[in-house]
């Protein structure tokens, strides 16, 4: 395989669900999987967005996706090819952890699309490279490359029309643990190794993908950004080191914990995470703003991705880091662990936005005995907000009192540079008397309350809303608090309460 040349997109749309109101496009906040493909069109037509994530791993799909955009979006792709100037991208079910043959509808797809639009006289292959969540070794990436591999060179006279279309995927690792990320540079070198050995040649670029949600539900907010900063500088040493093109990307949704992308004050987030040449647009960045606030925003975010360059760390400074974020997780996970059983509880009972398969969380620690399940990230942010603890105080007061102690503290915060921004924006959303009540019944969220003391010394003021809306959040959570088992008045204001703060979770 020739190195080529190739547009990479800046921003990537993706399914998750984490929208609190209607989607401009649709009557219903429900968006059922018949109407994605619609969605999926008007996110490159109506939003200029430049790539989007199709999800083989969480949901039900429609598996027939390239011939509806051909068939009902003829013209559009005839002039903007697919593959060329728009992007789809499979994001692959994990053969770790879910059945093969979802994999493998995958990959034929993948390979009937190329015959498709060679014969329909579209630009192929339209689709090229692939997203495996859950990466944690070089080897599970080459498996699946070496499956298409085998598959696309299939002796039959059915597979004569895709014969030298698509002979090689691309494929995106995606991390999603911070110890991982962390040592995701590690991963690809490896890949690169094997990749040369099987293949014959190295791959022309990679985009490596860190996960923002589940490391912070497994870890916490302050471990996982700083993970990704020291992955960031990483990947910026390895793509010199190596002479190959590194284009990471970064999963984030729109509160602090999710990552803190949305359409307003988006110079914080290009701040924060410089380096990243793509950022996921979740389903809250989308419908929870004006259209034209969100157009907007992605034309900026296309313009000014492309220009930022990572900070670079000494082995110094992470080894440091790596040593002054397991106060936090440490602290997080503990807490958790207690309030892991009311948090199931009320996640089951969050607004449903999406049509989703049963996903295999990445929550799950031994403690003693038993294991700690947990829901999904943008349902345990949900509940935690509708409750007025919002998760990134927990546990990051705690890690903050033992940074300040061992004098960690300036070289976080020169790496997590919206620290106190995101702290107070959780802040503004803290409904005290609940978390009080709470806390006469499980000692776990006493812990809570520690953390919440120790930010307020940090920050040098108390937690508190700040504006009209912001108030009106925390009169829901006091209403919330009396319904908790009542989990339809429960449902109807979480609603409320995710409208306010323009994301469900």
């Amino acid at each position: 395989m020739k190195k080529y040349s190739r547009k990479i997109p800046a921003t990537m749309a993706t399914q998750h669900p984490d929208h609190a109101a209607r989607p401009f496009w649709h009557s219903h906040v429900f968006i059922p999987a018949t109407e994605e493909a619609k969605e999926l069109f008007l996110s490159f037509g109506d939003l200029g967005i430049t790539e989007y994530m199709w999800d083989w791993e969480g949901k039900l799909v429609d598996e027939s996706i390239l011939e509806r955009l051909f068939g009902e979006k003829y013209e559009f792709f005839k002039k903007i090819p697919l593959g060329k100037e728009r992007f789809l991208t499979f994001r692959l079910p994990n053969f770790k952890v879910q059945h093969e043959f979802r994999l493998g509808r995958a990959l034929m797809g993948m390979l009937s699309t190329a015959g498709l639009a060679k014969q329909i006289g579209m630009h192929t292959p339209p689709l090229f490279e692939v997203i495996l969540p859950m990466t944690e070794s070089a080897r599970e990436m080459i498996s699946v490359q070496e499956a298409f591999a085998e598959i696309s060179n299939l002796k039959h006279p059915l597979n004569k029309f895709q014969k030298n279309l698509l002979s090689h995927i691309l494929l995106i690792p995606l991390f999603e643990q911070v110890s991982t990320i962390i040592n995701s540079d590690k991963i690809l070198g490896q890949y690169l190794d094997l990749h040369k050995k099987l293949f014959g040649f190295t791959p022309p670029y990679m985009r490596p993908f860190v996960a923002r949600s589940d490391p912070a539900l497994n870890s916490g907010l302050v471990p996982t950004v700083i993970a990704v900063k020291i992955a960031l500088s990483r990947y910026a040493k390895f793509a010199k080191k190596h002479n190959i093109d590194l284009y990471p990307i970064i999963g984030c949704g729109s509160l602090p914990f999710r990552g803190g992308l949305y359409p307003l004050h988006l110079e914080r987030f290009l701040n924060e995470y410089r380096g990243v040449r793509t950022v996921t647009i979740q389903s809250a960045f989308r419908y929870d703003y004006p259209k034209t606030t969100v157009a907007k925003a992605i034309k900026t975010l296309e313009r000014e991705l492309p220009k930022t360059k990572a900070v670079e760390m000494t082995a110094a400074e992470e080894e440091k880091l790596i040593a002054a974020i397991k106060p936090f997780e440490a602290a997080y996970k503990h807490t958790v662990e207690g309030l892991a059983p009311l948090i199931n509880k009320l996640a089951a009972h969050i607004p449903r936005r999406r049509e989703r398969v049963q996903h295999i969380g990445l929550f799950g620690y031994s403690r003693g005995h038993g294991k700690v399940s947990l829901p999904r990230a943008i349902s345990f942010t949900a509940v935690l907000y509708a409750l007025g603890v919002p998760p990134e105080l927990i546990g990051t007061g705690r890690g903050l009192a033992a940074a300040r102690k061992n004098g960690t503290l300036p070289l976080l915060e020169k790496h997590h540079v919206n620290l106190k921004h995101d702290l107070y924006f959780a802040g503004k959303f803290l409904y005290k008397p609940g978390l009080a009540n709470l806390a006469k019944k499980n000692p776990a969220w006493q812990s809570v309350i520690k953390d919440i003391e120790e930010i307020e010394k940090y920050l040098g003021r108390p937690l508190g809303f700040k504006y009209l809306n912001e108030q009106e959040h925390q009169l829901i959570s006091a209403k919330i608090h009396k319904h908790l088992n009542n989990h339809a008045q429960f449902s109807k204001l979480i609603e409320q309460s995710a409208m306010l703060r323009h994301s469900m979770g």
